[in-house]
């Protein structure tokens, strides 16, 4: 009886079998955009702001840009001083898409902060003057990938106690990408916390020689931002040019949003570059009718990180 129901069932499993296989490959065949519910040959756009908790101002003008939804999504920077009042916001705004922008760096010549843990417990991230360092080059060169982890651990863990809702991981000035052992922990944090990392297919800039990017976790094709020597009035004009000849795929505009006042040129003293007439022009580029229209007739669709989320690796977060 046994040998006769196998008999009549096997080609029911064998067509199981095949059915699963193909559903397997076409996933496995999948652009992101068709992982997410959109034709192959769409453009989907992140607008991304940086740096959330790193002022009064930039906090005033990422929270607008989120309401209003100027901007999809937008990162805290959580050793910065202003990280409790980003922190309260995003407690009471539980939708919203945000990230941890993982910090290293201390880049303001006079407004600085250091890390979330003891001193004592991460001394190799700091400068000399007890702070993060400058630049992302002395971080390269000194940190201590065991004290590296610590810290970002206590960075995520500390935003998570505050109440945030957290949707992705991303880097401040990409300082942990500068070497493959700091790119390595980086990556682990993500399947650590089963949160998905900001990774490129195709970098915006020159990666270290040896470097893996596992494409199926790489979630952005490439990530766009202005750059130092555009003046500001054409500024649209370079975004414009930017944005027209992208292929289908998924992208990422990241904006630095502040208000000209006297607190941000204070904070971004002889730093023109993402200083506080910067951030002033992105956040009115971002905000006007001309720019969302040029986004609207150019097909763009607006996601967020929680999005793309939806396309990881099933099994991600228990991959080392």
């Amino acid at each position: 009886m046994t040998q006769l129901f196998a008999r009549k069932c096997l080609p029911f499993y064998l067509f199981v079998l095949l059915i699963s296989s193909f559903a397997f490959s076409q996933a496995a065949g999948q652009t992101i955009q068709e992982k997410l519910g959109y034709p192959a040959n769409s453009r989907l756009l992140i607008i991304h702001a940086d740096d959330f908790g790193g002022s009064h101002s930039i906090n005033l003008a990422i929270i607008d840009a989120l309401e209003h939804g100027w901007v999809t999504s937008a990162s805290i920077l959580v050793p910065a001083p202003w990280f409790p009042e980003a922190a309260q916001w995003a407690k009471a705004h539980p939708d919203a898409d945000l990230g941890i922008h993982l910090d290293l760096n201390s880049e303001w010549t006079t407004y600085r902060w250091g890390p979330v843990s003891s001193k004592d417990q991460v001394p190799s991230l700091l400068d000399s003057e007890g702070y993060f360092p400058l630049v992302e080059d002395e971080v390269a060169k000194n940190a201590k990938i065991p004290e590296m982890q610590k810290e970002l651990r206590a960075q995520i863990d500390r935003a998570r106690a505050w109440g945030v809702h957290l949707t992705h991981l991303d880097t401040h000035m990409g300082t942990v990408t500068h070497t493959q052992q700091l790119f390595d922990a980086y990556k682990a944090l993500g399947h650590e916390y089963d949160l998905p990392v900001l990774l490129e297919r195709t970098p915006s800039e020159p990666v270290p020689p040896g470097y893996v990017i596992p494409q199926d976790e790489a979630l952005t094709d490439t990530v766009l931002q202005m750059v130092p020597g555009v003046p500001i009035d054409q500024w649209f004009d370079w975004y414009k040019k930017t944005l027209t000849p992208l292929k289908p795929g998924v992208y990422q505009l990241i904006v630095h949003l502040a208000y000209d006042d006297p607190e941000m040129r204070g904070a971004t003293y002889k730093h023109p570059d993402w200083g506080a007439a910067w951030r002033q022009a992105d956040l009115e580029m971002v905000s006007s009718p001309e720019f969302q229209q040029f986004l609207k007739e150019q097909g763009f669709i607006l996601v967020k990180w929680k999005d793309l989320a939806k396309a990881l690796p099933s099994n991600y977060g228990q991959r080392k």
